[in-house]
C-alpha cells in the first residue's frame, strides 16, 4: 500500500519564490500519517521527507547495480522546549522501520545521567548499555550539549566517543539523534572536530506562531472529546496570541499548550461537579470561565 506527503508552503510564507515541493510516495501508511498530522513544522516534514525519498531511491540503485550513496541517518535537532523535537524522533523511528531502515524503530530516550559514569570506566559501560536498548531503533539524546560542559576532566567526552563509535560500527541498523537549544548545540558541534560531519542531517524546529498553537489546542481537545463554546474559543484564541508575543523561547511552545488544556479541563470539572442533572453537553463543553488566566506558564 502507498501514500502520499503533500507538504504544502506555510500561509504567509516569508519566501514566495521558493520552488514548490512535490509530493513524495512511500510505501506504508501509520507513520506517515501520523507526522502528516502534526501541527505546522512544515520545514521538518520537507526534510524528512527528503531523507525518506533518498534512502528509497539509493536501494533501488543498488538493485538495478548502480553506485549508491551511502546513507548518514544521524541528525541532530535544533530547538526551543515543546516544538516537537522527541514526538517527531518518534515518528521518525517507525518510519525508518516502515521503509526497511531499522529493524525495530523504537525510540530510546537518554540525557547526560544516562550516559555518563562517575569514575573511569563507568561511562563506557552506561553508554554501551543505552546503545545496545537503541540497537534496530533511534538513541535520543536530549540536551546533548551538556556532554561538553563538565571540562577537560569531565566523563561526557568519553561518552561522545563511545557513541561516535557506534555510529559508525552500527551504522546500518542505528540511527542518533542529538537535541537541544540552537545556540548550545552549534557550541557542541564545534567542541569536537569532525562530530559534525558525522551528522551531516541538521534540522530546526521553529517556535511555533499564535495560530499554530491553537490549532494544537483544539486538536488535544478533540483527541480527549471536549469542545470549547464560542466564547471559550475566543479567549483561548486572545490568551495564546498574548503567550506568542511574550513568552521566554525557553517557556514550553506546545508544552505551555498542553498545561494550559489540562488545567482548563480541571476547571472545568470543578465547574460542573455540583450540577444536578451533568449532561452530555456540560461534560464536553469547556467554557470560557475555565480557561486559566494566562500568569499559568
Amino acid at each position: 500500500m502507498q501514500i502520499s506527503m503533500r507538504f504544502s508552503p506555510p500561509e504567509n510564507s516569508s519566501a514566495p519564490n521558493k520552488p514548490e515541493v512535490k509530493p513524495a510516495v512511500f510505501p506504508g501508511t501509520d507513520a506517515f500519517k501520523e507526522l502528516e498530522k502534526l501541527i505546522g513544522l512544515q520545514e521538518v516534514k520537507r526534510t524528512l521527507a527528503e531523507v525518506a525519498a533518498f534512502t528509497l531511491i539509493q536501494e533501488k540503485r543498488k538493485q538495478q547495480q548502480l553506485k549508491a550513496d551511502a546513507t548518514m541517518l544521524h541528525m541532530v535537532f535544533k530547538g526551543n522546549p515543546g516544538t516537537g523535537k522527541t514526538t517527531v524522533a518518534r515518528i521518525l523511528g517507525r518510519i525508518f522501520n516502515e521503509i526497511g531502515v531499522l529493524s525495530r524503530g523504537h525510540l530510546v530516550e537518554v540525557e547526560r545521567a544516562d550516559l555518563v559514569g562517575e569514575y573511569i570506566g563507568h561511562t563506557a559501560m552506561k553508554t554501551r548499555e543505552m546503545l545496545k536498548k537503541a540497537l534496530g531503533g533511534i538513541l535520543f539524546v536530549d540536551e546533548a550539549y551538556t556532554l561538553s560542559q563538565g571540562g577537560d576532566k569531565d566523563f561526557g567526552k568519553e561518552a561522545v566517543a563511545a557513541l561516535v563509535k557506534a555510529m559508525e560500527d552500527s551504522r546500518d541498523n542505528l540511527v542518533v539523534i542529538l537535541a537541544g537549544y540552537s545556540l548550545e548545540m552549534e557550541r557542541f558541534l564545534t567542541s569536537n572536530p569532525g562530530l559534525r560531519s558525522r551528522f551531516p542531517i541538521q534540522i530546526d524546529f521553529g517556535d511555533y506562531d499564535c495560530e499554530e498553537l491553537f490549532q494544537i489546542a483544539l486538536q488535544i481537545y478533540g483527541q480527549r472529546d471536549y469542545e470549547l463554546s464560542s466564547r471559550a474559543r475566543w479567549k483561548l484564541r486572545e490568551r495564546l496570541a498574548q503567550f506568542a508575543r511574550n513568552h521566554h523561547p525557553h517557556s514550553g511552545n506546545a508544552r505551555y499548550v498542553r498545561n494550559l488544556v489540562e488545567k482548563s479541563i480541571r476547571l472545568q470539572a470543578l465547574r460542573i461537579i455540583d450540577k444536578e442533572p451533568i449532561t452530555r453537553r456540560d461534560l464536553v463543553t469547556i467554557e470560557d470561565e475555565d480557561l486559566p488566566e494566562p500568569a499559568m506558564k
